[in-house]
Parts: C-alpha cells; structure tokens; sequence
C-alpha cells in the first residue's frame, strides 16, 4: 500500500502564513506608532509655540512688504510696496555707519568680557569649600535674577551727571572738577552698557563653567603641577579642551543675548533716539516703528535682526549636536 506524502512548504511560503503575515503587519504598526510619540507629545507644544510665535513672526514679515503707517492702522488698508523697505534700510547709512557696528562691536566686547569674568568666578567657586560655594553662588544669582530693567535704573544712578555715585567719587579724588554727563559720549555710554550686561550675564557663565569644572579629573590636575604646569598652563592645556563643549554652549548664548540687547539700551538717557549715535539693530528697530510710525520700515528692521539671531541659533544647534557625538 503506497503513501502519497502532501509536499512540504517551501521556506517562503512558510514565512508567509497568515499569523507571521498578521504578526509582521502588528509589528510594523507598532514601530511606526513608537517613532511618531515623540512628536505626538511634542504635538501640543509645537502647536502652541507656532500661534504664540510662528504667526507673529509671518505678520512682522507682511508687514516689512508695506508701507504702513497710522494711516493703514486707521483705514485698514494695505499698501504693499515689496522689499522697498529692505532695499532702504541696506542702502541707509546709519546701517553701516552706527547701527551695525555698535550691534556687532558691543556683542563681541561684551560676549568676551562676560565668558571671562564668569570663567574667572566658576575659577574661584571651585577652590572654595562646600559652604563657601553655596555662599558665593547664591549671592551672585542675585544679580542673574534682577530683571534687566532694574538693574539699567540702577547703573544709570549710579553713573547720574547730578547725583551720580561714581562722579562724586571723581570729585572727592579731585580727578575731575565738574560733573560728566557719560552718557552724551558713544563710548562711555556703551561702557556703561557693558558693565550692566557683564553684571547681569556672569552668573550664568560662572554657574556653568564651575559644573564643568567639578567634573575635571583632578589627578591629572596635580599630575600637571608636579609637572611645573603654572595655572595658564593647566588652564589651556587641560581644562579649557576639557571644557570645550561648555564654553561653546555659554559663548553662542552669550552671543544671542548681547546681540538682541534692548533694555539696557532703550532705558539709558539718550538710548532712546536722541542720541543716534548709540543706536543699536533693536532700537533702531523700535524707534523707527514706534517714534516715527513707519511700522513697515520697523517691520523689516526686525527682520533682518531676526535673520541674523536665526544664524546664530543654528550655530548653537549645531554646536550642541556635535556636543552629544562626543
């Protein structure tokens, strides 16, 4: 009696049965679920970031299109001209001459000095004890939490041409036999912005750096001195490599902020426009929209400003990318 044996599936026939076929579908349906939750919780954010941020980021830019004033605010109108107010504000020469350079020049000034005095801080929090450091950090947070606005009434009393602390104290040397008004002259008037950016900023840096600090090994540290490595030399021999991602991440931020600074401009005497001398890329900005009524002109001011702060954020992006592969 013979035996007819039913053929054996071939392996990919096999494979596809409808439970691996059903099994294989589940799967990928739960992969594609598993790569689309980041954005689905990040859904909610995005979405309020784009109607809070994104939209009023498209009307300054229609707006920067027309020429709008008072009149288009009254009648509604629109009055599109183009990139004629672009077109203005590249070929003005208070772009190049003024605003630019003291945008640009105060930014790599005061980026320097606050990395460095901060630098200098996180230096010195990390030979202090544990209760020393919690001293000193908290006391210098003091000056990272006073609102920019406060702290420019405060340096602008102090540097007062009447009652200011620092010209009495010129007096009382008998350095100077008046009072200087040093905020008519467009260098002693962005010193005093310096020091107030510096005196509001250095916090940061310092907290940041010493974090780093505190995870430099100290073996090679005292293998360095026994070396005869001085302090500059175990400086940039050893802990700034060690700290370059941090001091990458303080110097793009640092840069973003000083570039966009406003208050501490605006709110000193002259700051506002009347001295055009110290005008910067935001207040020119500000000025123009609010003093002259010419909101398109102000519109593509902001713009431009925006274009260069979104350069600058790429970098940082950047930057802290390259961070996370290493």
């Amino acid at each position: 009696m013979s035996t007819v044996h039913a053929p054996l599936p071939t392996p990919t026939e096999a494979g596809n049965t409808p439970a691996s076929v059903a099994g294989g579908r589940r799967s990928n349906r739960f992969l594609s679920i598993a790569k689309a939750r980041p954005w689905l919780l990040l859904a909610p954010g995005l979405a309020i970031l784009a109607v809070l941020m994104l939209w009023p980021l498209v009307q300054v830019f229609i707006y920067s299109l027309q020429d709008y004033g008072l009149r288009e605010i009254n009648t509604g109108e629109t009055n599109f001209i183009g990139f004629d107010n672009y077109v203005e504000a590249l070929t003005n020469p208070t772009l190049w001459t003024v605003v630019l350079p003291n945008t640009v020049g105060f930014a790599a000034v005061a980026v320097f000095a606050t990395v460095a005095v901060g630098t200098l801080v996180a230096l010195l929090l990390q030979r202090l004890g544990t209760t020393w450091r919690v001293i000193v950090s908290s006391c210098i947070m003091i000056a990272w939490a006073m609102p920019a606005v406060t702290g420019t009434y405060v340096w602008t009393f102090i540097f007062d041409a009447d009652r200011g602390v620092f010209n009495d104290m010129l007096q009382g040397l008998g350095l100077i036999d008046d009072s200087v008004n040093w905020f008519t002259n467009q260098w002693s008037f962005y010193a005093i912005v310096l020091l107030n950016v510096v005196h509001h900023g250095f916090p940061f840096v310092a907290i940041t750096v010493l974090a780093g600090l505190l995870g430099v090994s100290k073996e090679m540290l005292e293998a360095a001195a026994l070396d005869g490595a001085g302090a500059w030399r175990r400086f940039w021999g050893i802990i700034f490599p060690t700290l370059r991602p941090v001091f990458s991440v303080v110097i793009i931020l640092s840069t973003i902020w000083d570039f966009k600074v406003f208050a501490q401009v605006y709110l000193m005497p002259g700051g506002s426009g009347s001295n055009r001398s110290v005008l910067n890329l935001g207040v020119w900005s500000y000025v123009e929209s609010f003093g002259q009524n010419r909101y398109g002109f102000g519109a593509a001011l902001a713009v431009l400003l925006t274009l260069a702060l979104i350069g600058i954020t790429i970098v940082y992006i950047r930057s802290l990318m390259k961070e996370d592969e290493l």
